[in-house]
């Protein structure tokens, strides 16, 4: 594990380095969100549009791949959500937590740290992660919240959800790339080359933007964003493992980048999610900052196993 850990330090140092730029104001709020605009809206997007424009749908989707990845959130999105209501906590307080439970970091932190530290063919795996966790997941809390306060499900509420998936960059790019290999339409040398210089600024872009984002974080409630991040952190990637090895018939290296994908921390949209609502945003904010700075031992770990020889056999 040692090894390991030696290689993800750099990722998690770039993290320390944009937290303490944030920390003394030399990197203020506003910056932070234009420079996580940035990477949003242009570098991961780049990287995304070259990868799938590079895949065909065949190549990319894998029905046990997606429905352990699929039952071992719901898993954990259940148990979390019966722990906040056990808590006494309402239906809404209980959808956020559970999201906390369930939603990784794989768009900022994952696919770029994967990419590199698993090979650029992890990406597809972790794209197929991305895309459960943002169709479904994603949908599930806004479906919920929005019914919870209203009594009832609304067809609005349906047309918000698909509305908010197609306005979002990374789907947006993985589709059109998907569309491009499909049409088998090559892409030009320049463009390409553009795409690879700016699907660049992914990785350093989005670690550094991580960093200065937990910065603004508070570390408030830390009992119940202890849970979140045990959660998050232990019992996700577990029962991500249990599906993918044991229940479901998914490749080992699939597998292997499924679990590395769940071992990640809370991702900052859910934190985005719960101001929106004005649900819990100091709990999430607190889970956040405690499993980000948990994973660094929890990931390591996670990649160690996933790579070690003989997994999966």
């Amino acid at each position: 594990m040692l090894a390991v850990l030696l290689e993800t330090l750099p990722f998690f140092a770039l993290i320390a380095v944009g937290y303490g730029a944030g920390r003394i104001g030399f990197f203020t709020p506003e910056a932070t969100a234009y420079l996580t605009k940035f990477v949003f809206y242009f570098a991961l997007s780049a990287m995304l549009f070259r990868f799938s424009a590079n895949l065909s749908i065949g190549d990319l989707w894998d029905w046990d791949f997606v429905l352990a990845y699929l039952l071992a959130g719901t898993s954990v999105y259940v148990l979390a959500t019966l722990v906040a209501l056990f808590r006494r906590r309402g239906i809404e307080e209980a959808a956020v937590e559970a999201q906390c439970a369930v939603i990784g970091n794989v768009g900022f932190l994952g696919i770029p740290m994967l990419a590199l530290l698993m090979g650029e063919e992890a990406i597809g795996f972790n794209m197929l992660v991305l895309a459960v966790d943002l169709v479904v997941f994603g949908s599930l809390i806004v479906i919920v919240i929005t019914g919870g306060r209203d009594g009832r499900l609304k067809p609005a509420v349906l047309k918000t959800v698909g509305l908010g998936l197609l306005a979002n960059p990374m789907i947006v790019s993985i589709g059109l790339g998907l569309i491009l290999s499909a049409a088998r339409v090559p892409i030009p040398t320049p463009v390409n080359d553009f795409l690879i210089l700016l699907g660049a600024a992914a990785t350093p872009g989005a670690l550094f933007a991580i960093g200065a984002s937990l910065a603004t974080k508070s570390a408030e409630r830390l009992a119940v964003a202890g849970w979140l991040s045990f959660a998050k952190l232990v019992l996700h990637p577990a029962a991500v493992a249990i599906c993918a090895l044991w229940i479901f018939d998914v490749e080992p290296f699939a597998a292997a980048v499924m679990i590395a994908a769940a071992s990640l921390p809370v991702a900052g949209n859910v934190y985005i999610l719960a101001q929106h609502y004005g649900v819990a945003p100091h709990r999430v904010s607190a889970s956040i900052l405690i499993s980000t700075f948990l994973s660094i031992l929890t990931v390591s770990a996670a990649i160690a196993w996933v790579t070690a020889p003989g997994f999966g056999l």
